[in-house]
């Protein structure tokens, strides 16, 4: 078989994640539906889950406050952060937060534990070269947002590093 014919090939074979297990469900995880549905009082940028959602209005209204109710956690962490870098930021959490797609990228926090977080959700690239843009003159503490977090004060905090 040469090359395009298995490309073809490949192409004609539905994905093999495409069944209703991983598609149109919300993850397990505090602030999710537990099933998606309707939503029209989504607020700004979780609006475009507003026909299937797995938020509510307040979790969408939540998401845009300067310290996210969500999480207990500021994006200003290290400081000023510009608007439009910011909505960057609002829109993931909405897509975290609202969409019922997110299946193929859901993962338990911990295995056997409470949970679900997505890890490794693909961006295109022209949304990863206009958030750059916006946020090249926006600062973060954090080269890893993953963990290092000092929550001894109620919300998210860099820990900083320790110099010998």
């Amino acid at each position: 078989m040469e090359g395009w014919q298995l490309l073809l090939a490949l192409w004609t074979v539905p994905p093999i994640w495409a069944g209703d297990k991983l598609l149109n469900v919300c993850m397990k995880a505090k602030h999710h539906k537990q099933e998606p549905g309707p939503e029209d009082q989504l607020y700004e940028e979780c609006v475009p889950w507003k026909d299937n959602a797995c938020c509510t209005a307040n979790t969408s209204w939540a998401a845009h406050l300067d310290v996210a109710l969500l999480y207990n956690f500021s994006l200003a962490h290290c400081g000023l952060m510009m608007p439009a870098c910011q909505r960057h930021f609002i829109q993931a959490v909405c897509f975290r937060e609202c969409s019922p797609n997110l299946g193929p990228w859901i993962q338990q926090v911990a295995p056997g534990g409470p949970g679900e977080r997505i890890s490794d959700a693909p961006l295109c690239r022209e949304d990863c070269e206009q958030w750059w843009a916006d946020c090249q003159t926006s600062y973060t503490c954090k080269s890893n947002w993953h963990g290092g977090w000092d929550w001894s004060r109620g919300s998210g905090m860099p820990i900083s590093p320790t110099r010998t």
